[in-house]
């Protein structure tokens, strides 16, 4: 879906040279990044109240999935800078990216660099796998997950250490995307969170984007959400 009247000039002080605003984050990426957030940390804190607060914890583990699994489809059809075709990049313009990272003229990407292209994908991958084995955990005491009853308790032990261990992955990980948005913002005089909040960038050059389609997204996450609700507490139970 092409933006109309997505561009417009901005004046810079002192100066001959325009900045455009352009849109970059569409409405779905930025529901998507800012309920992943909140979803997170809500299962960090349940996780660790205890027993009382694990039902709570089980359904926001459910949340996470269908938000992980919405953004996998949303990185072939959201709007243009959410496309995993854009950010993806192979090691050889990873590779230059983090060399030319701490040089003032290392080039600015409009969306994701390179770098936070990989990141995205280890995010991702890490919050898949810590709702996956959530799924068969148990706490050898009251709490089972859903899909419990269809492994073996030797197969639900094993799966339930990995949920443990990534939660510690998943943890970093999450320390190194903060890191990265304060040292963009201290270092690099670019503010990465802003346009995660309004969906618009100050940009130097005009440039023309696409973006998704909000009626598309909700109905690609109800869509996810009754899927998943039906295989992991209908077929299995």
């Amino acid at each position: 879906m092409r933006n109309k009247n997505s561009n417009f000039p901005l004046a810079k002080e002192n100066t001959e040279k325009k900045m455009y605003s352009i849109r970059v984050w569409d409405i779905p990426t930025r529901l998507f990044h800012w309920l992943l957030v909140g979803l997170v940390i809500f299962s960090f804190i349940t996780g660790n109240i205890g027993v009382s607060a694990m039902k709570y914890h089980e359904w926001s583990g459910f949340a996470i999935l269908v938000l992980a699994v919405f953004r996998l489809a949303w990185g072939f059809i959201g709007g243009q800078q959410s496309r995993f075709k854009t950010f993806i990049k192979g090691p050889a313009a990873v590779i230059r990216y983090a060399s030319s990272l701490l040089r003032k003229d290392s080039k600015r990407h409009l969306g994701h660099n390179p770098l936070g292209g990989w990141s995205i994908i280890a995010m991702l991958t890490s919050l898949l796998i810590q709702v996956g084995t959530g799924l068969f955990a148990n706490d050898d005491i009251l709490t089972e997950g859903p899909l419990y009853a269809l492994v073996s308790k030797q197969t639900s032990d094993w799966l339930t250490g990995v949920h443990h261990l990534n939660q510690r992955v998943l943890l970093v990980l999450i320390l190194i995307h903060i890191g990265a948005l304060i040292f963009y913002l201290i270092a690099k005089r670019e503010n990465l969170i802003k346009p995660m909040i309004t969906g618009n960038k100050i940009w130097q050059h005009n440039l023309d984007s696409t973006w998704g389609n909000p009626a598309l997204a909700l109905l690609l996450a109800a869509v996810v959400a009754a899927v998943a609700y039906v295989i992991i507490y209908w077929i299995t139970n």
